[in-house]
């Protein structure tokens, strides 16, 4: 079964347009890198929790919209040799390298992970 990382972080909403062309280049090398899908979501319908949120995680502030994205992997040993060829190129890949690429959001408050998927259902 696929593996997955999944990505929690809060944007300025006045850095959409940012993000997204940040975004493209940054996903276009994990396709490279072997990952077979990479969805980047623009908060739509994130509603406040009585208790925790998705804002509270992220220490979200009023000028800023939630973004959740996922990278596809066919297998977690295709991610981790993925991961390494990124840490790799940080340094001379544009796509990945923070100085050419910088990132729209304060990464302090980007949360992360990797999932083995449980269920799977397709039409």
């Amino acid at each position: 079964m696929n593996y997955i990382d999944g990505v929690i972080l809060a944007v300025p909403k006045a850095n959409k347009e940012k993000f997204t062309e940040h975004a493209l280049k940054f996903d276009q090398a994990f396709i490279e890198w072997g990952a077979l899908r990479v969805v980047e979501c623009w908060e739509d319908d994130v509603p406040d929790g009585k208790q925790t949120d998705f804002r509270r995680a992220v220490q979200a502030q009023p000028d800023e919209d939630i973004v959740f994205s996922w990278v596809e992997w066919p297998d977690k040993a295709t991610r981790d040799a993925g991961m390494e060829k990124m840490q790799a190129a940080m340094e001379t890949d544009t796509r990945v390298s923070m100085e050419h690429n910088p990132m729209p959001f304060d990464g302090m408050r980007l949360i992360y992970g990797g999932f083995k998927p449980i269920i799977q259902l397709n039409q």
